[in-house]
């Protein structure tokens, strides 16, 4: 299989074409992922909410950086101060979010709690087969963005 090799257009876009003058397949090897970024319109409203509502633990908030890191389990979230409008899911479409996970024993917890913070749900499902089963339910952030609770356990039906 050919390499790969960038190629400019008029627009200005980068797109990836194969190069017929290579033969070896090259590519990046990832281990994982480092962090997912949130974008946020208030970084002292929304650290609240990830702190004190979802759980998250602190990692650094340095002064003027427009970013707050936060970790969960081993995985990091950095919540990015917003210079744009944040656009949210059309219709409360769920399609585009961020899932976090919970032990099944605390799923019914974690969405009476939600309830009790005044975070209503916007869908729920106990999904049977795919690669993410289970039961998930999802919920807006205070910015709008769609996130999720799952109670996936890292194995696939």
């Amino acid at each position: 299989m050919p390499c790969l090799s960038r190629r400019s257009v008029k627009s200005g876009s980068t797109w990836w074409l194969s190069d017929p003058q290579r033969s070896e397949v090259e590519m990046i090897e990832t281990k994982g992922v480092v962090h997912f970024s949130i974008p946020v319109s208030d970084l002292v409203r929304s650290r609240e909410f990830y702190t004190q509502v979802l759980g998250l633990q602190l990692v650094a908030a340095p002064p003027g950086s427009g970013m707050v890191f936060l970790r969960t389990g081993s995985d990091y979230v950095v919540l990015c101060a917003s210079k744009t409008p944040i656009a949210p899911n059309v219709a409360d479409e769920t399609l585009v979010h961020h899932a976090f996970m919970v032990d099944p024993e605390h799923y019914d917890e974690a969405k009476a709690f939600l309830g009790d913070c005044g975070v209503g749900i916007l869908f729920e499902e106990d999904r049977k087969q795919g690669v993410f089963v289970g039961r998930q339910f999802y919920f807006h952030d205070p910015d709008h963005n769609v996130l999720e609770i799952s109670e996936w356990h890292g194995k696939r039906v």
